[in-house]
């Protein structure tokens, strides 16, 4: 009797990885500096974005965080093309195929515009005072032809209470609003075409702390509903970690730290990531604030030599005042820009 050979189980198959909806690569934005005078000639460059890496998947958030000039904004805008990157790629994903936006002609960048848009810092500002609330949120419709007539007053209705306002408001000029209910406005008016990449730029920071709430519980809710995928810029940790899957930390127009949320807030790595997490007030009256950081931000059209950050970094050794670090990635996944993690520091 001879004996049956047991077969062994077929292999699961592999879950298939999925493309980045966006991959920026080595981006840079310099911005020219001339002397005063009629014989203007350049003295200089501001480097507002330097050497900008990252992917972002869809469906993700990633936060973008600094202080004040570093660059999170000209990041964000040259990413969507508001301002034109100096060099390196933008890889955006549409219709099933790659598109580098740093290259694009003007021309052919508007049939896009529909898939990526940009909420404002200031819902006073950022909202025509003699437009009504129609014309704001219907204007992306009509500019790009996509609707008129009745569908248009039917999708601006939608939207608006997609955003938690009234029908009945589109007829009212943003005079008449709160603070809270303006930047709905212009959440609306960024998410009426249903695009597939959103940056928000400082989004909640000119809100009363409810009111920012509020508006946060929204983009996370709105992002579920239409899947969206968001660039997070913000200056306030505790609002970053609420949102973001990952953050990524700017200092005088680079990364110096890309990492989960989890991971950088119990983990931090960069020296500049633990004096920003020092910052941060805690609630409890008993414990004191030890903020591990001074001096001021580095020009970036004057930066010092080695690590932009060397003269206010604690852990500063020689490597750091002589060269550049590059942006590492350690073993556990995260990306950090630093002679810690590339040298051997002496005893």
């Amino acid at each position: 009797m001879t004996s049956k050979t047991p077969t062994s189980p077929l292999p699961s198959p592999a879950t298939p990885k999925r493309d980045p909806l966006l991959r920026v690569s080595g981006l840079c934005k310099y911005f020219p500096v001339f002397s005063q005078g009629f014989f203007k000639k350049q003295v200089g460059t501001v480097r507002a974005a330097d050497n900008i890496t990252f992917d972002l998947m869809p469906g993700e958030t990633l936060g973008l965080v600094g202080e004040s000039g570093c660059g999170k904004t000209t990041t964000g805008r040259s990413i969507l093309r508001a301002l034109k990157p100096t060099a390196g790629k933008v890889l955006f994903k549409s219709n099933g195929s790659a598109v580098n936006l740093a290259e694009l002609p003007e021309a052919d960048l508007k049939p896009l515009r529909t898939q990526m848009q940009m909420i404002f810092q200031d819902p006073f500002s950022s909202l025509n005072p003699r437009m009504t609330v129609r014309d704001i949120v219907g204007e992306p419709l009509v500019i790009h032809r996509l609707a008129k007539g009745k569908a248009l007053e039917d999708r601006v209705s939608e939207m608006l209470k997609m955003v938690g306002l009234k029908p009945e408001h589109r007829t009212r000029y943003p005079h008449a609003f709160s603070g809270g209910q303006r930047q709905r406005i212009g959440i609306a008016r960024a998410l009426i075409m249903h695009p597939s990449l959103v940056v928000c730029d400082e989004a909640v920071s000119a809100l009363d702390v409810s009111v920012q709430a509020q508006v946060i519980n929204l983009l996370q809710d709105l992002q579920k509903e239409l899947g969206l995928t968001y660039i997070f810029i913000a200056h306030d940790l505790s609002v970053v970690k609420h949102i973001s899957d990952r953050i990524a930390v700017m200092y005088a127009g680079k990364i110096v730290e890309l990492a989960g949320t989890r991971q950088l807030f119990e983990d931090p790595q960069h020296p500049y990531t633990k004096a920003l997490l020092s910052a941060v007030p805690n609630p409890d009256p008993e414990v004191a604030m030890n903020m591990d950081l001074s001096g001021e931000v580095a020009d970036p059209g004057n930066l010092p030599p080695g690590c932009s950050f060397h003269p206010r970094c604690s852990e500063c050794f020689d490597p750091c005042r002589k060269t550049i670090p590059a942006l590492a990635t350690l073993p556990d996944g995260r990306q950090v820009s630093c002679h810690l993690y590339a040298e051997k520091r002496p005893e």
